[in-house]
């Protein structure tokens, strides 16, 4: 039997964790006034005294035009001090501290980021819905050099590393993807353009991460969709990220707003995501179009393997995977592949003392049945598992969760 590498040290750049488990940067929607809360400070402590290697926090806008949701972080000097309270918190359990920096590009509203919308080209995006103006290339060095002082915010509050969202659609994404690039100008049309305004951030973040600062970067694989990114293209990205001096990829897959279950697979609760909305036409839009505009993806365990073992033997760089990671068993095996470390989500939030579970229990698995309510209540209101809610579900609520969780189940035993 391979000895497990589960619970040994991994280097990553200057970061050092003692396991090989890291709490993916999944979005709490914890953050009311855009800055770190209570609820925010103790979930990740949670994380942290459940024995996880490293825990993220998600995901951090790096200029108030890059804010997707009206309860996210957006790094700016005055939330300092409450950032260095959250990981003190998360260093006192023993566990290192880390921050997803981003910009969400044209997936936004003007109540939002205090702005028209702006991405890699102008259009409407449906997602919101609003209309969106393409970034002006006068204006992408300051916003390559925005992503540059977030990462020296995140050292002021106390962070071991920053992982930089250039994937699932958000701005960085938005640059590199074919179907969301159709710039004219030396940012669009071939792929070495497209990756040019990635270059420029990316630049500006290793200036600032200097010596101290491990950087992860996470990225597609896929985009998910006809017309998006593929994995010729995504490979070459990811040999340009290993090239620029990145600590670490990331490999995820999808568009949050073109093929959102391509990133988290399973079916969405359509009925409970529209029951937290507040605006009533969206609430009902949602009822009515939500099947069609979010089709489900059947869930599998470890659902990016195989993809991410082409990058693995592709790249010498460390690589973290990411994507349905439920038990000991496939946690082992994906290590065993030659992968650094892994990142999970929803497992923890179900159970914050999981990995503390798989250092006893070497068939441990996840009690999490993937009926993806906590991501459907998020965009709302905090993320959270129905299977700890302190109140009682509506009926209606209950059983599609149900439904879901029923089905999920059947899928996997056949």
């Amino acid at each position: 039997m391979t000895t497990s590498k589960l619970f040994t040290p991994i280097t990553i750049g200057p970061l050092t964790l003692r396991n090989r488990t890291i709490r993916s940067a999944a979005y709490e929607s914890m953050c009311p006034g855009h800055r770190p809360s209570e609820m925010l400070l103790q979930y990740h402590r949670s994380v942290a005294a459940g024995g996880v290697g490293m825990t993220t926090v998600a995901y951090a806008a790096v200029t108030q035009s890059g804010l997707s949701f009206d309860r996210q972080l957006w790094m700016r000097p005055e939330i300092i001090p409450d950032l260095r309270r959250l990981t003190d918190a998360i260093h006192a359990e023993g566990a290192a501290a880390g921050i997803q920096l981003g910009h969400c590009g044209n997936m936004s509203h003007k109540n939002i980021c205090g702005c028209l919308p702006v991405g890699a080209s102008g259009g409407f995006n449906l997602y919101s819905p609003t209309f969106v103006r393409a970034l002006r290339t006068s204006e992408l060095p300051q916003l390559a050099q925005a992503y540059g002082r977030a990462v020296n915010l995140a050292r002021e509050a106390g962070f071991d590393s920053v992982e930089i969202h250039a994937g699932h659609g958000y701005l960085i994404s938005q640059f590199l993807s074919p179907a969301t690039n159709h710039r004219k100008d030396e940012f669009g049309d071939s792929l070495e353009n497209r990756m040019r305004f990635m270059d420029m951030v990316m630049n500006e973040v290793m200036k600032a991460a200097g010596n101290d600062l491990a950087v992860f970067v996470k990225m597609n694989m896929r985009d998910g969709f006809k017309g998006g990114m593929e994995l010729e293209e995504s490979l070459q990205v990811a040999k340009r990220l290993e090239g620029s001096g990145v600590h670490a990829l990331v490999l995820s897959g999808g568009f949050v707003s073109r093929a959102p279950m391509y990133v988290m697979r399973g079916e969405m609760p359509i009925r409970s995501m529209s029951h937290y909305m507040k605006c009533w036409w969206l609430k009902y839009g949602v009822r009515l179009v939500g099947k069609w505009m979010i089709p489900a993806v059947p869930f599998q365990e470890a659902y990016f393997l195989e993809d991410a073992l082409k990058f693995r033997k592709a790249l010498h760089m460390p690589l973290v995977y990411v994507g349905g990671l439920v038990s000991r068993q496939k946690i082992d095996e994906v290590l065993n592949d030659g992968f650094e470390a892994v990142q999970m989500a929803r497992a923890l939030l179900n159970e914050p003392d999981f990995v503390n579970r798989m250092r006893k229990e070497e068939d441990a698995r996840s009690a999490c049945k993937h009926s993806n309510y906590c991501i459907a209540r998020m965009y709302s209101i905090d993320m959270a598992c129905h299977q700890h809610l302190s109140e009682k579900l509506p009926p209606c609520l209950q059983r599609e969760i149900e439904r879901i969780e029923a089905q999920s189940e059947k899928r996997q035993i056949e």
